[in-house]
Parts: structure tokens; sequence; C-alpha cells
């Protein structure tokens, strides 16, 4: 029996954040256009909660973003030892169930769309994939976006590492907008602070998030830490209704990014996340925004190349804020980085988040008092090793 093939515009493969987020674009701008977004899994977005700063999405895009957010609030709040500050900065989120929801009728009601899930593709191509069932699938364009585990880390690269547990409360929460950073608790791997969303006056999510230089994950010991976070701080937990967990490199180099051969690679696999804290909305907004502008037969090109040369840009400067953090101060005191960048003024915050800082920014981030911890020793030391030549 010959195998079947089938013919699209553009084939998604992979069914998370970027490439969802694709689909959206692209059906938003023109419901005719031939789709097919294949995802191994049962249904698209995994087990995540995804949130971004009102600055990260361009006018254009709220078409298709506004519908996905299931929380917003009008500001947020970061908390260090010596700091507390409310910023007036407008947050969203949205779960993967809502963006499994939101793909799904977009594709129900495209004529040529297609949602093809618990499908396992054997080969992934610049103008086709072959499926498990010897389906081969051909398409103008290939978007290759199946997940952060095929970013290939580095010798450079440090870790951010998360548990997180939405729980149900046996009275109302404490707070009623989101702590972005509550870094009042032990320090030691390496950056630690508490992530807390308040979804509903009885349901909040709380993350603990650290840095590391390793990639491995207690997931025991961190959810006993928001456990004795949650009694310390007023949450008084009902009961667990939901788990997600995440282990992301972050590079100390420009991850690179193909730009001619292959499929289009999208996501965090193709670098598109921000090397300093690990968000990956603004940047897969921004690539979904770019190939919906551009015909799928020619999307490498100079515009893409311009587009990959302004993210190389502001990559540059967050790898060296990396590489700063790491290695000038000890993992104990990697806090007070954060604890002086929230000092800075809200705009600039704001654009370091969307990835879309400007040079006074750059500027304003690293000059100035340094944050306290800073290690002339550790500097020199860490330079010397790294220009130390290897025993051959």
């Amino acid at each position: 029996m010959a195998s079947q093939q089938e013919s699209f515009d553009v084939v998604l493969v992979g069914g998370g954040l970027a490439n969802s987020l694709l689909a959206l674009a692209l059906l938003e701008q023109s419901p005719e256009r031939s789709l097919v977004l294949i995802e191994a899994g049962a249904r698209l977005g995994g087990n995540h909660t995804w949130s971004f700063h009102a600055g990260d999405v361009p006018e254009r895009a709220r078409s298709y973003v506004d519908p996905l957010i299931e929380y917003q609030w009008p500001a947020y709040e970061v908390r260090f030892s010596n700091l507390t500050r409310r910023l007036e900065l407008p947050y969203a989120s949205f779960t993967s169930s809502r963006l499994h929801d939101r793909v799904e009728r977009a594709m129900s009601r495209a004529r040529r769309g297609k949602l093809a899930l618990g499908q396992r593709c054997l080969l992934v191509e610049a103008d086709r994939v072959v499926l498990e069932d010897g389906t081969t699938i051909k398409g103008d364009l290939v978007v290759d976006g199946r997940g952060p585990e095929r970013f290939e880390a580095d010798a450079r690269s440090r870790f951010q590492k998360f548990i997180g547990l939405e729980v149900s409360l046996k009275r109302p929460a404490p707070i009623s907008e989101p702590i972005l950073m509550d870094a009042r608790v032990s320090q030691g791997d390496g950056l630690r602070f508490l992530y807390v969303l308040p979804f509903e006056r009885q349901r909040v999510l709380l993350e603990d998030t650290y840095f590391s230089d390793t990639p491995e994950l207690d997931e025991a010991e961190l959810e006993r830490r928001i456990l004795f976070y949650a009694e310390a701080n007023g949450f008084a937990i009902h009961r667990v209704i939901r788990r997600e967990r995440g282990v992301l490199a972050l590079p100390g180099a420009v991850p690179e990014v193909r730009t001619q051969r292959g499929p289009l690679i999208s996501g965090y696999a193709g670098g598109w996340f921000h090397p300093t804290t690990g968000y990956s909305f603004a940047a897969a907004l921004q690539l979904a925004e770019f190939v919906r502008d551009h015909d799928p037969r020619a999307i490498f090109g100079p515009a893409f190349d311009h587009l990959l040369a302004g993210r190389a840009r502001q990559q540059r400067y967050f790898c060296f804020l990396n590489r700063l953090m790491y290695g000038a101060f000890a993992p104990e005191r990697q806090v007070h980085v954060f604890e002086r960048f929230y000092r800075l003024p809200a705009s600039t915050i704001s654009r370091f988040y969307a990835m879309q800082t400007s040079q006074g920014d750059r500027a304003r981030i690293v000059c100035g008092r340094p944050p306290r911890g800073l290690s002339l020793a550790r500097i020199f030391s860490n330079h010397a090793s790294q220009r130390q030549p290897s025993a051959s």
C-alpha cells in the first residue's frame, strides 16, 4: 500500500508555545491559509503557565493574544531584603489548557487547517516531514519547534530550575496582585526566589525558582520549600490542584539560529527566549509576527537576517549580564544583582523583559554603584581559568 502524501503552505512540528502562537497569527491573518500543526502528545502546550508583560505585545498582535488571557493584573510586586516595590506594569497569564482550546478552535474554523495530535515525526526536513505511520507531509515552510530539551547547552550555560504548585486555599490569599520575585528566602546554589500568581481569591500558583550550575532538580526539596513559604506567608493551603516543573539552560553566548538550510527552528531550541530570565513569550511572539508578514516560500533572506541581527544585539547583552552575574558574584550574593535592577525606572524594566532595551537602558543597567557582593577576585579568577590552556 502506497504511503499517503499531503501538502500545506506551512507545516508546524511541535505544539508548544512558539508554534501555537504561529498558528494563531497565521490563521488570524489569513483563515484560508493551508496549515497543519503536528504534536506528539494528546494536547498542545504540555503543562505550563505562561505570563507576559503588556509591553511584550505589539498592538497588531492583540487580536489573537488577548483571547488567550485567563488572568490579568494592573501591577505586580517584587520583594527583597532591602527593597519592596510595586510596579504599575500590567501583567497577564494563561495556561496550556487555554492555549490548546484557542488553537483547536482556530483550526476548526479554518477551511484548510489541520490539527494532528498524537503524531510523531520520524523525519523533519526543509520542505517535508515524515510521520511514524509513513505519511509524508510537504510544506512551503516547515517550522520545527519540538521543545526546550533540544537546546544545546554548553560549558558556559547555567540553568533555571523551578517547581510550581497550583493550590486551593482554606481562606483568601494575603495578596491580590502577583509577586514576580520574593527573594526574601534562603540563598545558596544561586539566585532563588518565589513567584506567586493569585489566580482567584482562594487559588494561587506558588513557584520556587532558582539558578544553578547544574541541571539536576530535587523536586521533593523544592516542594517542601514551597509549603514552608506558604505557611510562613499566610497562604493556608487546602490542596494541591496541579504541579509543573522546568529546567531551562541559560546560555553564556548567543544561541545560533539556522538561517538558510533546513527547517526554521522555533521556540527554545531555536534560541527564541530571553537568555537572562528564561522568558519565551516575547521572543516567540516576535517570530510569529515575522512569519505572518512574509511569504512562507521565502522566509530566509535579508529581512530574516535583519530580524536575527536585532535579536542577536539584544541577546549578546543579556549573555554578557549572565557572565557578569555568575562570574562576579558568589551564588548566595547573586540576589543583589536583581535587587539593584529593580530600583531602575519602570520603563527600563519593561523593555528589558520585552528584549527591546535601548542603548541608554543597557548603560543604566550596568553603570553606577555596583550591587552588593561584587567580587573582583572572582572576576580575575574566572578570567584566568578561561585563559589557562587545557591539559593535553
